[in-house]
């Protein structure tokens, strides 16, 4: 059976011998990538204790960078991968050895099978915070990025900047093709107040369809126990949706496993956690969980059947997650 795609051009055996624990930050392969990191003004973002209104914040003024100039560029020998039958049979096989792993020991794997075609997409949320802690002792130089809709909470954002003080990771921050301005312009107004599941679509879905064209694997922190859609979850598997391989480190994890974590190693986390705020997306579309709520993602899309953006939702045939 041929081993997984190493662009790194090690045989499946160096693989083998090595293991996860051989991938560390004197070790990793040093990325090429130039990025651009480009500063949010936050001066005019909601926080989450404020009043908002359905529509004037969340905008930021001078939005004029336009969106896809900071994704890394492969090499010209990067082709996207297929999956085969054989690829997708050693996945589900990496996925069943990988479910008593450490998350630690996941991310390592997915560092030695795809770097430098290997990235994580976050939303600053506690679970994320955790894997950028680990990604930043076993591969720092790794491509990370947050889908920056023009709508996340202005805690969100300053959150990005404190855990490139800690951690030395700055998180790239990936938007869509029309700023909000342009984009609720082109709509006569907010879209997500009429239909939040193409404004999901458009600031969300499409710029990681942008940062797949030049992947061959991505991380999420997706946890089982939090949704339906997320019980599914492969610790390593095909996402059909963006055709890439998708990694877990933390699907197994419980939210108390998350928490721990944070406060043994003194994680930054975002604070809009502690004002009833479990679950944190874009601001017009979360609110603080009432009392006797029990579900961490009551408080998004409030009224609303969506309990997703569409990232991690599973295909008739299980994929996507």
């Amino acid at each position: 059976m041929a081993a997984i795609p190493n662009p790194r051009g090690r045989s499946g055996a160096d693989r083998s011998a090595a293991g996860p624990a051989s991938v560390s930050p004197s070790t990793a392969p040093q990325s090429t990538f130039q990025l651009r990191i480009v500063m949010p003004d936050t001066a005019t973002l909601p926080t989450g204790s404020a009043n908002m209104p359905n529509s004037g914040k969340g905008k930021r003024a001078g939005n004029v960078r336009r969106p896809g100039n900071t994704l890394p560029a492969p090499g010209p020998s990067f082709r996207r991968l297929e999956p085969t039958p054989e690829l997708l049979g050693q996945l589900r096989a990496e996925s069943q050895r990988l479910e008593s792993a450490t998350p630690e020991e996941i991310i390592a794997w997915g560092v030695e099978n795809y770097a430098p075609y290997f990235t994580m997409a976050t939303a600053f949320g506690p679970e994320g915070c955790v894997i950028l802690l680990m990604l930043a002792k076993i591969a720092p130089e790794t491509y990370t990025f947050n889908l920056e809709t023009g709508y996340q909470f202005r805690e969100t954002l300053e959150l990005r900047d404190r855990i490139a003080e800690k951690f030395g990771i700055e998180v790239d921050l990936l938007e869509p093709e029309l700023s909000v301005a342009e984009y609720e312009l082109l709509h006569d107004g907010p879209l997500y107040q009429t239909n939040p599941d193409q404004c999901c679509f458009d600031r969300k879905i499409k710029p990681l369809e942008r940062a797949a064209q030049v992947m061959h694997a991505w991380m999420s922190g997706i946890r089982r126990d939090q949704s339906p859609d997320r019980a599914r979850a492969a610790i390593v598997g095909w996402d059909k949706k963006f055709g890439l391989v998708k990694i877990s480190p933390l699907a197994n994890w419980t939210k108390k496993d998350v928490w721990k974590r944070i406060t043994d190693e003194g994680i930054p986390y975002n604070p809009l956690h502690d004002q009833g705020f479990p679950s944190i997306g874009c601001w017009p579309c979360t609110r603080a969980v009432a009392e006797g709520e029990t579900d961490d993602r009551a408080g998004r899309w409030s009224g609303n059947k969506k309990n997703e953006c569409g990232l991690h939702t599973v295909e008739q045939d299980g994929s996507g997650i």
